[in-house]
């Protein structure tokens, strides 16, 4: 019994559908546009500065030649700060980004009518912020090479030196969010999966166990 008697009997004998062009939004079109630009833009900025993707960084600046681009980014400004790792994108003048880039504490991309300028200094906040998205992208891993299925919720232990282990504990509720973590246990017991790791110049021992 077939839910559609209708259908073809494979989709390999079926039609290619045809776009409805009248439901093309083509201004939120051009503002995705937009935003993979800039994003473009303060991904090579990151690059140049050799500033990880994972370590965010300070509010960034902006130029547009285009007012009226200056305005329909302001509206897909957090979109494109969240694909940057930037707390935020500021729009600023020609005179603002060209002072920013006289700074050598900032990097920046440029083409034709855009500018974009990051600020390279990472405070002890930004880099706890760094450190603890590298930990989490460790622990998914270590959740895949323990054989844990995507929904599984676990404990995950660590052991390492005082000034990482306080970085788990003030981001434990990103960390727990991220990773699928009931609890943040220190010390690391020895019926759990369980990896050495060098992460920002601090070694630590993490394991993980399914709850």
């Amino acid at each position: 019994c077939r839910a559609y008697p209708q259908a073809p009997e494979s989709v390999h004998l079926a039609d290619f559908p045809q776009a409805d062009e009248a439901k093309i939004d083509e201004a939120l079109a051009d503002k995705m546009r937009l935003a993979m630009k800039i994003s473009s833009l303060g991904r090579s900025a990151r690059s140049k500065a050799g500033i990880s993707v994972r370590q965010p960084v300070a509010p960034s600046g902006v130029w547009f030649e285009s007012p009226l681009e200056a305005d329909v980014f302001s509206e897909i400004a957090s979109l494109a700060a969240q694909e940057i790792n930037t707390k935020s994108i500021n729009v600023v003048t020609v005179g603002e980004i060209r002072e920013m880039l006289k700074d050598p504490r900032y990097v920046g991309a440029e083409e034709p009518g855009y500018a974009f300028a990051i600020d390279t200094e990472i405070t002890p906040e930004l880099a706890a912020e760094g450190m603890a998205r590298e930990l989490v992208r460790r622990v998914q891993t270590m959740r895949r090479s323990a054989g844990f299925n995507i929904a599984d919720h676990i404990i995950t232990y660590y052991q390492g030196e005082a000034s990482i282990a306080q970085i788990i504990r003030d981001q434990a509720g990103y960390i727990k969010q991220e990773t699928l973590s009931r609890e943040l246990v220190e010390g690391v017991p020895e019926d759990c999966y369980s990896e050495r790791h060098r992460i920002g110049g601090k070694e630590i021992w993490l394991g993980v166990k399914v709850t």
